[in-house]
């Protein structure tokens, strides 16, 4: 029988590997696009506040799955938010 935590820490990864790799789909469609119009700035704003707590709470517990997971996820999270402002400088269609 795996230990606890070896399956808590098993569990945690795929759950962090799931959810994290959620958003390279996102980024990947508003790279080709060149377009974030579809994104709201103020969720993703507030989604990177809370991963980043996320994160502090994951280096507190000294959980891995938890650091791994939202460390990655803050940078892809930034990188979407850093891509709609960067694309709705420049397309007019972001007025709307």
């Amino acid at each position: 029988m795996i230990p606890a935590s070896w399956s808590a820490t098993l569990i945690g990864s795929i759950a962090a590997i799931c959810t994290t790799g959620a958003f390279v789909p996102q980024v990947v469609r508003v790279w080709r696009l060149k377009a974030a119009d579809e994104i709201s700035f103020a969720t993703f704003v507030l989604f990177s506040v809370g991963v980043s707590v996320w994160l502090v709470y994951g280096l507190e517990i000294d959980s891995l799955p938890v650091v791994v997971a939202n460390a990655v996820t803050l940078v892809l999270s930034l990188t979407i938010l850093s891509l709609k402002v960067s694309y709705d400088k420049v397309s007019p269609r972001s007025a709307a």
